[in-house]
């Protein structure tokens, strides 16, 4: 596609833990006005729209959008796993980038219920089934421990196995998200944590405690996608382009291991075609926000996206190339260990962190020069989007 692609305008609602905070369709609803402002644009000069969440009936992007504006424009409905926000970007910076068409929006929300995410239908063939194949043959299959946890967790163990992590390294980066989430307003759990109380925490499943996994969360974030020609006549003021951006599923290799099943050979193909697209290597960005659902996700992701060499992520974590003051800043917002995990919404959330970063907005947390910021959005099952921005 010879087009190019920029975020003009993103917004988002602070996470809320369930039960606490509003509806979908209101929180989705504010996440797209304070968008639309950002962008200095209203909703009748957006041309088609993308809304994504995992739990909700069929057209809720429609009772979202509703609540915005009638223009009568398509609304497509997106269901991705964990990475359906991130998925809905990719499909707004698609259609603007073919020159389909010059403003698309892309939204995402979610509602959850408290605890462990589970099987929603039990009638019928589940849809890891070729996932749930790798638990059991590592003779985990009727463990009790939740099912995200039992991979995740497993492919933490599997890496220690490897290369000898110590436990406590995957503590550290709790402690991290804690540190970094003091500083983001919109993170739910700003309190700080050492890596000695992130272990203290219940164990889970592994290497995991409590602490060391995502919470489930309710929330939205919006991001509005405009064309080089929109931008000719409204101004580049806040623009931040997308240089790269593709998404991936499962390999024959994602069935080899829990560490290929949670996504590893996704990321990594998904990573060397943006770098490659953008011409700009992972030794260049600034600032990444990575999908931590787990504290061993983010530790295998510096790898799969070459953060680190193979076998080098625990002297990266001590050493503390994972934050400011490092070599690349992960997650500043907190991530979705301290900021929250609503399905919907997650990868646009760190859009809209990402472009906070590029403009130089984003408070106490920012990263001093940031130019170079890369996203990587993770869904089991599966589904990984990986994006590169720089700053206009």
């Amino acid at each position: 596609m010879a087009g190019k692609a920029y975020v003009k305008g993103v917004g988002m609602v602070p996470f809320s833990k369930p039960g606490r905070g509003r509806s979908y369709d209101e929180m989705g609803e504010e996440a797209v006005l304070l968008a639309l402002r950002d962008a200095g644009i209203g909703y009748e000069q957006v041309q088609q729209a993308y809304a994504g969440f995992v739990y909700g009936d069929s057209t809720s992007g429609q009772q979202t959008l509703y609540r915005v504006g009638l223009t009568g424009i398509p609304i497509i409905n997106v269901n991705n796993a964990c990475a359906t926000g991130s998925t809905a970007l990719f499909l707004a910076r698609q259609a603007v980038q073919s020159g389909a068409v010059d403003v698309a929006l892309a939204v995402g929300f979610e509602q959850m219920n408290p605890g462990a995410l589970g099987v929603m239908y039990t009638d019928r063939k589940p849809i890891m089934e070729k996932n749930q194949a790798v638990l059991e043959h590592e003779g985990l299959g009727e463990n009790t421990a939740p099912l995200a946890a039992r991979f995740f967790g497993g492919a933490g163990a599997e890496y220690q196995k490897k290369y000898g992590a110590k436990t406590h390294t995957f503590a550290k980066i709790a402690e991290k998200a804690r540190r970094h989430a003091a500083l983001n307003p919109f993170a739910i759990f700003q309190e700080p944590l050492t890596a000695d109380q992130v272990m203290a925490s219940p164990p889970i499943f592994g290497p995991l405690t409590r602490l060391q996994c995502c919470p489930p969360t309710c929330g939205a974030a919006a991001a509005v996608i405009v064309s080089e020609k929109f931008l000719a006549g409204a101004g580049k003021g806040g623009a931040v382009q997308i240089v790269g951006q593709s998404m991936r599923t499962d390999p024959k290799t994602s069935f080899d291991s829990l560490t290929q099943a949670v996504g590893y050979d996704m990321a990594r193909a998904a990573a060397r075609d943006v770098y490659e697209q953008a011409g700009i290597g992972p030794e260049e960005a600034d600032v990444v926000e990575l999908h931590d659902c787990f504290t061993t996700n983010e530790l295998l992701t510096y790898e799969a996206i070459g953060l680190t060499a193979e076998g080098t992520a625990e002297k990266f974590i001590v050493d503390g190339d994972n934050t400011f003051g490092g070599r690349v800043v992960t997650n500043p917002s907190g991530g979705l260990l301290s900021k929250g995990h609503p399905l919907g919404a997650t990868g646009l959330a760190q859009c809209a962190e990402l472009v906070w970063q590029l403009r130089g907005k984003a408070d106490r947390r920012q990263v001093e020069g940031a130019r170079v910021a890369v996203q990587h959005n993770l869904g089991l099952g599966g589904a990984c989007v990986m994006t590169m921005y720089r700053a206009s």
